[in-house]
């Protein structure tokens, strides 16, 4: 019940009944005489006691597990029915409030999903939309149709997003302590805020060391307001830390953690995590420091993972692994992922030889590319029991190449009047070669022209 409506009513009932014992009374007296004492009979020395309501009022007179009754004594006791209304409604409000926090298994409880559980939450959705038609169902049989107006009084409409408090741990806490834990996280918002606005406007950025710091404050304030169970519940749910573990471990995909792996993940890197973020200087103690607590929780992760688990982990890490995975799940084969990982790799290395191979011309490394592309595929389909891929179509054969073998005396110049091809074809045909210096028995490379052959290249060409 909102305790600061029942104090008010309570405060005002008292008041009531103290103005009605003044005014019965006149000086204060505990019997009251009236001329009409006398019109029926009685002695001026016969005193009538008039037994008055006790002046003290308890709310344990009024209250009842059952709402007909609690409403019955509301009358009874005089109280409006404008105030009836208010505290029906935000009593029920606050009935339904805590059965939603204790029925409904949010989102927010499976911490540890990477990706949330759609069936979860559909069910959630189902859960309480019957929440709301059995609040709705019973505040009007309880008051009346017209009990919505009074609803939109009483209703919490929070003006920023609320942090949801709901599930065996923090579900039950009392609405004074969810009130607080609210205004931390609205304080610990606006401080954020307002360190950011202020070093944007000195054109500074953020020092990561001082966010650490402001966040920490918020942890030391809503730790002294819950258990230990409870906070780590809290801090799984919404911390930095465990944001951060939820994104990486997303951006792996198909390293699903259970439950308690994330909370071992969570317990062996959220101090080490937070120790980082406070070093956040760039002099070499720093950067030192910084590796050495990477390396360690590097090692908490493998410690909590146990060696089988890690390897997994560690293998996720890897982008190219990564796909192989994806390609050996679609084709419902996910235990043939590391022979794809090898050829994948194999296949990057060949890739990059060819790219790098300044022998080759463009249009030859994209030859070859194709040719290893295809090869790839043919490979992995093998793998997996796929389909093979069909054969490229044969492509026409490329001209023979045409070579001339220098005699004593030649040039390059002499050859290019026995082909009739310009100087710069022959070089561009030839760029290993010095065509200034052309020894005896020199083999060079003729380019094909649309110049039908002439009688001079029987002196020497092919």
């Amino acid at each position: 019940m909102h305790w600061r409506v029942i104090a008010a009513v309570s405060l005002a009932v008292n008041l009531l009944l103290a103005l009605a014992l003044l005014t019965g009374t006149g000086s204060g007296s505990k019997y009251r005489h009236t001329p009409s004492d006398s019109a029926a009979g009685l002695t001026s020395n016969e005193r009538t006691n008039i037994l008055l309501r006790k002046q003290l009022f308890t709310w344990s007179e009024v209250e009842s597990p059952d709402y007909p009754t609690y409403i019955a004594n509301l009358r009874d006791i005089g109280c409006p029915e404008q105030t009836i209304r208010d505290i029906i409604i935000a009593d029920v409000n606050t009935l339904f409030a805590k059965r939603r926090s204790m029925e409904i298994a949010s989102p927010e409880q499976q911490w540890w999903r990477v990706v949330p559980d759609t069936n979860l939450v559909q069910v959630a959705l189902a859960k309480i939309r019957e929440l709301e038609s059995e609040r709705r169902n019973l505040l009007t049989s309880l008051l009346g149709t017209n009990w919505e107006a009074g609803d939109l009084i009483n209703l919490p409409r929070p003006s920023r997003p609320t942090l949801i408090l709901d599930g065996p741990l923090l579900g039950t806490l009392s609405t004074e302590v969810r009130q607080t834990i609210q205004t931390l996280n609205a304080q610990s918002q606006d401080r954020l805020q307002a360190y950011l606005d202020s070093r944007r406007s000195q054109g500074k950025e953020p020092d990561l060391a001082e966010i650490a710091r402001l966040r920490q404050q918020t942890r030391d304030e809503v730790a002294r307001l819950l258990s230990p169970a409870q906070l780590e519940e809290f801090l799984l749910r919404y911390s930095q830390q465990a944001d951060q573990l939820r994104a990486h471990l997303a951006g792996l995909k198909f390293f699903e953690p259970t439950q308690e792996e994330f909370r071992s993940l969570f317990r062996a890197t959220d101090a080490i995590d937070q120790q980082i973020l406070a070093l956040a200087g760039s002099d070499p103690n720093s950067v030192d420091a910084r590796r050495a607590l990477a390396d360690q929780r590097e090692n908490a992760i493998r410690v909590a993972l146990g060696q089988r688990r890690y390897e997994q982990y560690k293998a996720f890490e890897d982008p190219v692994f990564r796909d192989a995975y994806a390609q050996a799940v679609a084709a419902g084969t996910p235990e043939a992922a590391r022979t794809i990982y090898e050829i994948n790799l194999a296949t990057l290395a060949e890739q990059e030889r060819i790219r790098a191979d300044k022998n080759l011309t463009a249009t030859q490394k994209d030859i070859e590319l194709k040719s290893v592309d295809l090869s790839q595929s043919r490979a992995n389909a093998q793998v997996t029991g796929q389909e093979l891929p069909p054969e490229p179509p044969a492509t026409p054969a490329a001209p023979p190449r045409r070579t001339y073998v220098t005699q004593p005396g030649d040039s390059a110049a002499v050859v290019s009047m026995i082909y009739g091809i310009p100087m710069s074809a022959l070089r561009a045909a030839n760029p290993n070669l010095d065509l200034n210096r052309i020894p005896p028995g020199t083999q060079l490379n003729i380019p094909r022209t649309g110049l039908p052959p002439t009688p001079l290249e029987s002196l020497g060409g092919k």
